[in-house]
């Protein structure tokens, strides 16, 4: 679902991709706003905040937006960087910022419980949370061709709106395609918000533990990818073995 690129992607594998990586972010939303009292997976908000306490003249407060602000934008530059390193159409390109993102979460999970709500201590965390969906948010979209983003759904509710009155309006045989992008908009949304119900409840359940969930659906997207590559080689290779005996 993240190997393929371009010309090579499918409906299927943007489904995969916005079911696994969407539910990854809602979980990450809900699980760290009630960790840390804080949004994220997104900037949006933290705009507003920092032009707040710009006016009230909170500069502690305000360096501390603007470091989580400069925190995801540094995510969404790294994974672009590796991926542009790597080569976009190497067959793992992806796998560095899954992993960043990986170790990233799992921290948080392990250490979460040291948090004493201090600013210092919500500037790490929250910080390193941000930096880890600006990671996933740039990796999705360049996989996908900008056609999902997981970590946030203003844009998603945006071209489903768009998309919804096209469908009023198009010629029959333009609307497959357009429903199918509809499809996959309701779907982004829903594992999203399967993600954040989840994360909402199991941080309840289960306090910074609950972050293991996002930890082992990421560890699953690498293998599922990774593992089939390497069984397509292994048929291929014993398909080959069969064929010279013969």
């Amino acid at each position: 679902m993240l190997r393929h690129q371009g010309t090579k992607r499918t409906y299927a594998h943007n489904v995969k991709l916005a079911s696994l990586l969407g539910i990854t972010a809602g979980f990450v939303n809900a699980a760290g706003f009630l960790g840390f009292a804080v949004l994220t997976t997104n900037v949006t908000g933290h705009a507003a905040l920092f032009a707040e306490r710009i006016a009230f003249q909170d500069w502690a407060t305000a360096r501390v937006v603007a470091l989580w602000m400069f925190l995801f934008l540094a995510g969404a530059f790294v994974s672009s960087l590796i991926v542009s390193r790597i080569g976009r159409n190497q067959q793992y390109s992806y796998v560095i910022p899954i992993l960043i993102e990986t170790v990233i979460l799992l921290t948080v999970a392990l250490l979460g419980h040291r948090y004493n709500g201090s600013l210092v201590d919500k500037e790490l965390f929250a910080g390193s949370l941000l930096f880890a969906m600006g990671l996933q948010n740039a990796l999705v979209s360049l996989v996908s061709g900008s056609v999902v983003r997981t970590t946030h759904l203003t844009g998603t509710f945006t071209d489903l709106g768009i998309e919804l009155a096209q469908a009023l309006q198009q010629k029959t045989e333009e609307r497959p395609l357009l429903l199918s992008r509809i499809k996959l908009r309701l779907a982004i949304i829903f594992f999203f918000m399967c993600g954040a119900v989840g994360g909402a409840y199991l941080f309840h359940a289960k306090g910074f533990y609950a972050f293991l969930v996002p930890v082992a659906i990421l560890v699953y997207t690498l293998v599922y990818d990774v593992l089939r590559i390497r069984l397509k080689r292994f048929y291929h290779h014993w398909q080959n073995k069969i064929g010279e005996k013969k």
